[in-house]
C-alpha cells in the first residue's frame, strides 16, 4: 500500500467515526454563543416547534438512521451538551448520543376519528411546549404522531432549543433533510425577495443625503430610547391578548393554525404598491385589534400596546439554498451564519378608531411606516451591543433577564421565514404543509409564519386561560377578507 493509498484509508476511518459519533478532540468544546446563552438561562428557555405534516401513513422504522446519518452530522451542536467550564463560562461539549432518548412515538385510543385525532394532536403539542428540554443530553427532541387528523395523515414534530440556533438556522438544518418530491436529485428553490432599483432613480443630492443622515440618527436615538423604556420601565397594560401576569410562560398553550394563498397577497401586494410583509402585518395588526374590540376593548381607548416584531441581522435579503443556511463557509458568505442572528424591534398597533374600521387598508399602509421608518435605524443594532455589554459587565444572567423583560412587558411577538417553493419529502413522506411555534416565551400570544408551495401558513399561539385561540383565528380570517375586498375587489 502506497502512502496515498494509506492517507485515503485514515480519512475513511476518521469520517467513520465521527458518523458513529464518538468524541473528536479538535471538536470536544465548543463556546456557546452570548444569545444562546441568554436562552437558557434561570431566566429563559426558548425553544422552537417544528411541524411537518405527512400526506401518507407515516413509516418510523428508519427514524433513528435517518437521525444518525442526515441529521446530526449537520452541526455539532445537535450532538453536544451545554456545560460550564471552572469559570462559569458556557460551552458546547460533544457527547455520545442515544438517539433512542430523543425519539418519543406517542400512543393515543384506537379506533377514533380523525376529529378526536387531532385534538389528541393538539393537546399534545400544547404538552411537549411546556416540557423543559433535559440539559444532561443534547438539546432537541423528534415526536412522531403516526394517527391521521382531519387535514392530514400524521405529524412529525421537532423541538429544538433556541440556544442552538435561530429559526433561520434551525429551520434550515430540518430543510436539509428533505428532498423535492418531484425530483429528489433537485435542490429545493426558495422564492427570492431581493430588492431591485426601482425605474426612474436618480442619484440624490447633497441635501437629500444629508437629510436621510440626520433621520438615520435621529430615528436610531428615538427607537433605541423607545426600546429602552419598553423593556425597563413601561409596560404594556392589560388587554384580551395581554394578561399582565408574571410566568405565563409556564401555563397551557393552544397552536392553531391559517394558511393564505401566496397569490392573493401578492395581489394585495402589487395594488398597494407595498411589500408581503407589510401586507401580512397589516392583516395581524386589524385582527388583533377585531379581537380586542370583539372582547370588549374600547375603540376610543388609546392603549400602548406594542408588537416584538424579530428581524434576521444577517447582511441577507434573502437565500437561495439550504446548503446557505447551514453550511455558509462553504459559500463564502459569512453573512449567513449558524447560530442567532437577530433583533427585536418594538412596534407600536396601529389603533381601530371609527376611520380605520372603514378602510381597513390603513393598518397595511401604518404597518409598512412604522416598520420601514424603523428599519431605517440602527436600533437593533445597539440593542444588541447593549446586550452584548450587559453580558460582558454583568453576566449572562443579566442580560437574559433583560431580554425576559423585553418579552414580558410587551403583548406579542411576530416573526417569519421563507420556505420551499416545491413540496418537500422527509424519507419518502411527502409534506403537504409545514409550520413552527417559539414556545416558553413570557408572553400570552406568539405568532409566526413560513411560506411553502404558493401558500402562507400562519401559526398563533396563545396561552389558553387568557385567549380564545379560535376567536383569534377567526379575527385574523376576516381582517384578510376585509383588506382583499378593499385592496383588490
Amino acid at each position: 500500500m502506497n502512502m496515498q493509498e494509506e492517507l485515503m484509508k485514515m480519512k475513511i476511518l476518521k469520517k467513520k467515526k465521527k458518523n458513529e459519533f464518538e468524541e473528536d478532540e479538535e471538536e470536544t468544546i465548543l463556546p456557546v454563543s452570548p444569545t444562546g446563552q441568554f436562552f437558557n438561562s434561570s431566566s429563559l428557555s426558548i425553544s422552537i416547534l417544528a411541524v411537518l405534516e405527512t400526506q401518507i401513513p407515516i413509516d418510523d422504522s428508519h427514524a433513528i438512521t435517518l437521525l444518525k446519518d442526515l441529521f446530526l452530522p449537520i452541526n455539532p451542536r445537535f450532538s453536544s451538551i451545554m456545560v460550564t467550564d471552572n469559570n462559569g463560562v458556557k460551552e458546547w461539549k460533544k457527547v455520545k448520543v442515544n438517539l433512542n432518548d430523543h425519539v418519543t412515538v406517542p400512543v393515543f385510543r384506537a379506533g377514533e376519528s380523525p376529529e378526536f385525532y387531532e385534538e389528541q394532536f393538539n393537546k399534545y403539542l400544547s404538552k411537549i411546549a411546556l416540557q423543559e428540554l433535559p440539559l444532561g443530553r443534547p438539546l432537541w427532541e423528534l415526536h412522531i404522531i403516526k394517527y391521521p387528523t382531519t387535514t392530514v395523515a400524521g405529524n412529525v414534530v421537532f423541538k429544538l432549543h433556541h440556544a442552538l440556533g435561530d429559526g433561520f438556522s434551525l429551520m434550515g438544518a430540518l430543510l436539509s433533510c428533505l428532498k423535492r418530491t418531484d425530483n429528489p436529485n433537485l435542490p429545493l428553490n426558495f422564492p427570492s425577495f431581493r430588492g431591485e432599483v426601482k425605474p426612474g432613480y436618480q442619484k440624490q443630492g447633497i441635501f437629500q443625503e444629508l437629510g436621510k443622515g440626520f433621520s438615520f440618527l435621529y430615528n436610531s436615538i428615538f427607537d433605541f430610547g423607545f426600546g429602552l423604556v419598553k423593556s425597563g420601565v413601561v409596560d404594556d397594560g392589560r388587554t384580551p391578548v395581554r394578561s399582565g401576569e408574571s410566568g405565563v410562560e409556564f401555563l397551557p398553550i393552544d397552536i392553531c393554525t391559517i394558511t393564505f394563498e401566496l397569490d392573493q397577497l401578492k395581489q394585495i401586494k402589487a395594488s398597494l404598491q407595498v411589500t408581503i410583509n407589510d401586507v401580512i402585518t397589516g392583516i395581524i395588526f386589524l385582527g388583533t385589534r377585531l379581537y380586542m374590540k370583539e372582547f370588549g376593548e374600547n375603540l376610543e381607548k388609546l392603549d400602548s400596546s406594542t408588537a416584538l416584531v424579530l428581524l434576521n441581522t444577517r447582511d441577507i435579503d434573502g437565500y437561495s439554498s439550504v446548503e446557505e443556511m447551514v453550511n455558509p463557509n462553504k459559500n463564502k458568505n459569512t453573512n449567513t451564519k449558524w447560530g442567532n442572528q437577530f433583533g427585536f424591534l418594538h412596534v407600536s398597533l396601529p389603533h381601530l378608531i371609527s376611520s380605520n374600521v372603514l378602510n381597513p387598508l390603513e393598518f397595511v399602509f401604518e404597518a409598512q411606516r412604522i416598520i420601514k421608518r424603523k428599519r431605517s435605524s440602527a436600533a437593533v443594532l445597539l440593542s444588541g451591543k447593549l446586550l452584548e455589554l450587559m453580558r460582558k459587565f454583568r453576566g449572562p444572567e443579566v442580560a437574559a433577564s433583560y431580554i425576559h423583560g423585553t418579552l414580558n412587558k410587551s403583548s406579542m411577538t411576530i416573526s417569519n421565514l421563507i420556505g420551499p417553493i416545491e413540496q418537500c419529502s422527509l424519507a419518502n413522506h411527502p409534506c403537504p404543509g409545514m409550520y413552527f411555534m417559539v414556545v416558553g416565551v413570557p408572553q400570552n400570544l406568539t405568532i409566526t409564519m413560513i411560506s411553502y408551495m404558493g401558500k402562507m401558513r400562519i401559526a398563533v399561539g396563545t396561552e389558553r386561560t387568557h385567549i380564545n385561540s379560535q376567536k383569534f383565528k377567526s379575527c385574523l380570517e376576516a381582517a384578510y377578507d376585509m383588506i382583499f375586498k378593499e385592496g383588490v375587489l
